[in-house]
């Protein structure tokens, strides 16, 4: 394979040792063995400097007892860093659900993933994640703590052996500078669930000029509010009831006041939609790198920087009453004016827009079928006064939902829904430079898919996923960045229900498409098919100006499995 050009994303997954060549087609159904996880996604770039590697877990996760150990930074790379890397490995064998991982250092979430389900001979994967943006937080020595919950029984055998390490890459020339961050990375103090929502408190230095707030906001594995995209209102006859139906929206507050919406990413893990067939080799995605939601808190900076400690607040609105699930761990991201002993300032906007739910039920010849819209906005602006005079920044949201969810009789099969959820954000920053910077990213999720069981009891799920994102970057009236992302998933798998495992006869085909096009005349285009867990195509369609390809056996090591 020809080389893989820059990669624009933050996060990566990487899997194993080279892509098998495949001598032979793949088997008539799924054996006790398949390949390793991987996906199409562009491997990290990594600067030609000098770099250090430090482990900071080691552990066997059989149980829900946390790993915790201490961070200390690389002697032989004091700093600056260029760029920041981390990367998880793990191995597991033998039978075991999906499981769910968080990884803090310092207090502060820098990886949230869920896991692969094992074959009966045994599976190797790893992730890769650039964490530069908290490297004020690794300067210092820091304590460690991670926990992937897991069961281990005569039944569930697999036990998840993983390593972590952290690459610190120097900087060195003008090719290499050291990496633009924020000053301080915290996590909340004194953080406390409140029903469904997580309540804390920020300190912010005095002469804070920016504030982001990111959120790591996950349905919990099992239960309704994993697949909270399924929940009815409680009228209907569906397993799974929820008062205002599936429209799920992640709010922050502020001292009490709405500072940013967003709509969740419907994550679908390696046993999600009835059908682990569907996931063994291709993760749907972001399911072993789960992003954080991002909030740009800057309009409230100025109301902040009294030296006290103020309330953020972080819910999921739709959740009913005492439902668990929601997991919101939650960071802050600060930029200080080094100039400035105290920055001031205030909020100059706040306008929520009216809320939209509704879900309308009908009933057609036996089918249920649940119409959703919701749809939400809101635009606050606030201005601080630093070292460089005035800076005015306006925040502007708007998140929709819109899903059909259909269903037969009681026994809800077959149960199908097709839905698409919206995310735009606009951020317009005036005083800053010489002319006002505008950054907008508008995000686009749909889920479209159908599980259904046939009287002989064969299970059949056929689902597509769709993770795209338009983001652009004006200076004045000029284009700085331009991105399009289109992160596609689609697969079909079948398997026999309540028969041992050697009687389940299971086949599936899946297919993981990653496209990535933009400013300045970058191109990325890769998918892979497999089929019956092996893997029969892996297609490089656009690598600066590359011609088409099928390059089974010679992906570069660490970009595939």
């Amino acid at each position: 394979m020809r080389a893989i050009p820059r990669a624009f994303v933050a996060v990566v997954l990487v899997f194993g040792a080279a892509v098998p060549a495949l001598a032979v087609e793949p088997p008539p159904e799924f054996g006790t063995d398949w390949d390793d996880p991987r996906t199409a996604v562009p491997a990290l770039e990594r600067p030609a400097t000098p770099s250090c590697t430090v482990r900071i877990v080691d552990e066997k996760f059989d149980d829900f007892t946390p790993y915790t150990g201490t961070f200390t930074p690389p002697a032989a790379c004091p700093g600056p860093w260029h760029k920041v890397v981390l990367r998880m490995e793990g191995k597991v064998q033998g039978v075991q659900y999906d499981r769910l991982g968080h990884l803090e250092v310092g207090g502060v979430t820098l990886f949230k993933t869920s896991t692969p389900e094992p074959s009966r001979d045994g599976i190797s994967w790893a992730v890769e994640k650039d964490v530069t943006a908290y490297a004020p937080l690794l300067r210092q020595p820091q304590p460690v703590w991670m926990l992937i919950g897991n069961v281990v029984n005569e039944t569930y055998t697999g036990v998840l052996d993983v390593q972590v390490s952290l690459t610190f890459y120097t900087a060195q020339g003008r090719r290499s500078p050291p990496a633009e961050t924020a000053s301080d990375v915290r996590p909340l103090t004194h953080p406390r669930r409140e029903g469904s929502a997580l309540v804390g408190e920020v300190t912010v230095p005095r002469n804070t000029a920016r504030l982001v707030a990111e959120v790591y906001a996950t349905g919990s594995g099992g239960g309704c509010e994993e697949f909270w995209y399924f929940t009815a209102p409680p009228v209907v006859p569906y397993s799974c009831p929820a008062d205002d139906g599936p429209y799920r929206e992640v709010r922050i507050e502020v001292d009490g006041k709405l500072a940013g919406i967003a709509m969740p990413f419907p994550h679908v893990y390696t046993g999600g939609w009835s059908n682990p067939f569907l996931w063994y080799v291709l993760p749907a995605p972001r399911a072993f790198n789960i992003r954080p939601l991002r909030y740009d808190l800057t309009p409230f900076a100025g109301l902040l920087t009294d030296g006290q400690p103020h309330q953020l607040k972080v819910s999921v609105l739709g959740v009913p009453e005492g439902r668990p699930g929601w997991d919101l761990p939650t960071n802050v991201l600060i930029w200080t004016d080094a100039r400035s002993t105290r920055v001031t300032g205030g909020l100059l906007q706040h306008q929520v827009g009216t809320l939209t739910n509704d879900s309308a039920h009908s009933l057609v010849e036996g089918w249920h079928q649940v119409d959703t819209r919701g749809e939400h906005s809101l635009k606050v602006s606030g201005y601080v006064r630093t070292s460089r005079g005035w800076e005015l920044t306006t925040v502007e949201q708007s998140v929709s939902n819109a899903s059909m969810h259909r269903w037969l009789g009681d026994t809800e099969n077959p149960d199908a829904l097709t839905a698409t959820w919206t995310d735009t954000s606009t951020v317009t920053v005036v005083g800053r430079d010489v002319f006002p910077t505008v950054s907008r990213s508008h995000k686009r999720f749909v889920l479209d898919g159908l599980i259904s069981v046939t009287p002989e009891n064969r299970l059949t799920t056929t689902l597509g996923i769709n993770d795209a994102d338009d983001s652009l970057t004006l200076g004045g009236l000029r284009t700085l960045e331009h991105r399009e992302l289109s992160d596609v998933y689609t697969g079909e798998a079948a398997y026999t229900l309540g028969v041992p495992r050697a009687q389940r006869n299971a086949v599936g085909t899946s297919t993981h498409r990653y496209r990535l096009t933009g400013q300045p005349g970058d191109c990325y285009d890769r998918s892979i098919s497999t089929r019956n867990g092996f893997v029969t195509e892996d297609l490089q369609r656009c690598d600066r100006g590359a011609t088409p390809s099928s390059p089974l056996g010679d992906t570069p090591p660490g970009a595939g499995g």
